[in-house]
């Protein structure tokens, strides 16, 4: 009689609770206005793809973080859920849609993102450009751009400082150390020249940067990244703590209490950053027009 081998799994990590500072409201029904009106000019969210915990606070603010570019990424990060996959055609119509949405939201300041397309010869960097310019034709809003890193090409960014944003956004996302886990396929030098990049054409133009917390890093790893970002001249910092969106995404390692993340703001702001965010709820584009307002005044 054959024997029959018997493996058994490894045991599931046991899922974390949240502790009492992670806690958030339930839904708003005033999140329905913005809901509504994405919905009906299908228009893609940041806040959705990554399962934002702050989508309830800011849909009832009727405000939301624009992704454009389809709703597939080309990179499997640790961190996102945003799905990854076969692209789709650029849709050609999504920069008037999305003016449309700045318009119906009352929108003042726009955030608007992307997915990662390593497919496209420029990685969308022309769409950027669409995108703002229909804005500011339609509402006259300012305008802030959380782009990719276009894979490094230098001309695709320059593409995107040549419309001008009002706030040029890249997410270093964590350490060094972490990246061949949490931003597979990304280069931590190449993301701190891309920024460095924005300072030497347009060295009027703020520029921010974010990182989010839980996954291992220490925290002399994260003020290493602080300094490096402030050494390329950016602006701005948001920290936050990273939280699974999913059971595809990596765990959390440690719930970062909130005072850890004041101390840890204060610590940057020595450094020299005009406005850092610090928080287990700060996001990229949280507060983003708050924010920016304050550096510019």
């Amino acid at each position: 009689m054959q024997q029959l081998t018997i493996v058994t799994p490894e045991p599931e990590r046991p899922k974390r609770r949240l502790p009492k500072w992670l806690k958030r409201p339930l839904p708003s029904t005033q999140m329905a206005f913005t809901s509504n009106i994405i919905e009906d000019l299908e228009l893609e969210t940041v806040c959705e793809s990554a399962k934002c915990p702050n989508r309830t606070e800011c849909w009832a603010q009727k405000t939301a973080t624009f992704m454009i570019l389809g709703n597939v990424c080309t990179r499997p990060c640790g961190f996102c859920s945003v799905p990854k996959g076969k692209t789709g055609d650029i849709l050609i119509d999504e920069p008037q849609r999305l003016a449309e949405a700045t318009a119906r939201l009352g929108l003042k300041y726009v955030v608007i993102t992307c997915v990662t397309r390593d497919d496209l010869p420029d990685g969308g960097a022309q769409h950027f450009v669409e995108c703002i310019e229909a804005v500011r034709e339609k509402t006259g809003a300012e305008v802030e751009v959380l782009t990719s890193d276009f894979r490094g090409n230098r001309d695709s960014i320059s593409t995107v400082i040549q419309a001008r944003p009002d706030v040029f956004n890249h997410n270093m996302e964590s350490v060094p150390r972490l990246y061949h886990r949490v931003r597979r396929n990304a280069g931590y030098q190449r993301s701190l020249d891309l920024l460095k990049q924005v300072k030497d054409e347009a060295p009027k133009m703020p520029t921010k940067s974010g990182l989010m917390l839980g996954l291992g890093e220490t925290m002399d790893e994260v003020l290493e990244v602080a300094s490096d970002l402030r050494g390329v001249g950016c602006d701005m910092l948001t920290i936050g703590q990273y939280l699974q969106p999913g059971p595809g995404q990596l765990p959390v390692e440690r719930y970062i209490p909130p005072e850890e993340f004041d101390e840890l703001g204060e610590q940057c702001r020595l450094l020299g950053f005009s406005m850092v965010a610090s928080g287990p709820f700060v996001r990229s584009s949280y507060h983003a027009g708050e924010m920016a307002a304050q550096v510019s005044h």
